[in-house]
C-alpha cells in the first residue's frame, strides 16, 4: 500500500452547524485489503478512507458503503456516502483525498447527495464482475484479479445457458454462506451474461451479474455453480435444480475472492 508522492496541501474546513451529505464512488484493489469493513488490527479499505478524510476535514467520519467486500475482492465502482459540516468543496475534496491515499484506493468522484443519504439502503441495483482465466498458464499481471482455473477447459456457452436460471425473482437460500443473516434470501437478477476472449495463451471468461441485492458470498458461489456446469460435470439445467433445492450442499464451490469486483451501483 505504498503512498502516492503527489502531495497536495490538506486543507482545514470550517465547522459549522448544518451539514451536508455526499457520495464518494471508490475504486480499489482489494488485494492488500481484509475487505471493506474497518478493522482494529488489519489494513481496511474503510480504514485508510477514514485516516484520510479525517486528516482533510477534522471529523470523525461515518461511513456507510453500498457494501461490504470481503478480502481480497475488488471494486471498480464502490459507493460511500457520508454526512459532514465541511465546507470544502467536492473538486478540493477529490483532490485531498486522492493525494493522502494509499495508490491502491482512488476516489473517482465526490457529488453531493440527497439528505439522509445512506449508500446501503438507497441503492437499487448493483452490478458485479466474476473473472476467471482458463489455461495452463497462470495470468502473471492478472495473478491478483482472476480465479486462475487449471482444471481443464471451460464452455462459456453451456455457462451462459446455466446462468439463464438465476435471472428473475427467485429464493438464493442455496447460494447464501454462513455468516450472515438475512430477513429474506428472496433476491431479482434481472440480468447475468458469460463472455469470454482469448488471453496469455487462455481464456478470460467474465460472468457478470446485476440484480437489486446480494445475499453473503452469492455472486461468488454463482461463479463456482457455472463453472460445474462450463466444465461438463452438470448440464445447465442443473441449475434450476440448486435454486429449488434450497440447500447450500447442492450448489457449486464459493470461488475464490480475487475474481470477484463490484462493478457499479444504482441509485434512483
Amino acid at each position: 500500500m505504498r503512498r502516492r508522492s503527489n502531495r497536495v496541501a490538506v486543507e482545514s474546513s470550517s465547522v459549522v452547524a448544518a451539514t451536508r451529505w455526499l457520495k464518494l464512488t471508490v475504486a480499489y484493489d482489494g488485494a492488500a485489503y481484509a475487505g471493506w469493513q474497518w478493522q482494529p488490527t488489519e489494513p481496511t479499505v474503510q480504514g485508510v478512507l477514514q485516516d484520510a478524510w479525517r486528516t482533510i476535514t477534522q471529523e470523525e467520519p461515518r461511513l456507510t458503503a453500498s457494501g461490504r467486500t470481503d478480502a481480497g475482492v475488488h471494486a471498480e465502482g464502490q459507493v460511500v456516502g457520508v454526512e459532514t459540516a465541511s465546507t470544502i468543496e467536492p473538486r478540493r475534496l477529490l483532490r485531498g483525498l486522492n493525494a493522502l491515499l494509499p495508490d491502491d484506493v482512488v476516489i473517482r468522484a465526490v457529488d453531493p447527495a440527497p439528505a439522509g443519504f445512506h449508500a446501503t439502503h438507497d441503492s437499487l441495483r448493483k452490478t458485479y464482475r466474476y473473472q476467471l482465466h482458463t489455461g495452463p498458464t497462470p495470468p502473471l499481471f492478472d495473478r491478483r484479479h482472476v480465479w486462475h482455473w487449471r482444471a481443464g477447459p471451460l464452455d462459456a456457452e453451456r455457462m451462459g445457458q446455466g446462468g439463464a436460471c438465476f435471472v428473475g425473482r427467485h429464493d438464493f437460500v442455496s447460494l447464501e454462506s454462513v455468516g450472515s443473516e438475512r430477513s429474506s434470501t428472496v433476491r431479482t437478477i434481472t440480468d447475468l451474461t458469460v463472455t469470454t476472449r482469448p488471453v496469455d495463451g487462455g481464456e478470460r471468461i467474465d460472468i457478470t451479474v446485476t440484480g437489486d441485492g446480494f445475499l453473503y458470498n452469492m455472486v461468488r458461489t454463482i461463479a463456482g455453480t457455472l463453472v460445474e456446469v462450463g466444465r461438463g460435470s452438470k448440464p445447465p439445467e442443473w441449475v434450476a435444480e440448486v435454486l429449488a433445492a434450497r440447500n447450500r450442499a447442492k450448489a457449486g464451490q464459493t470461488a475464490p475472492p480475487q475474481g470477484l469486483f463490484l462493478v457499479r451501483v444504482e441509485y434512483s
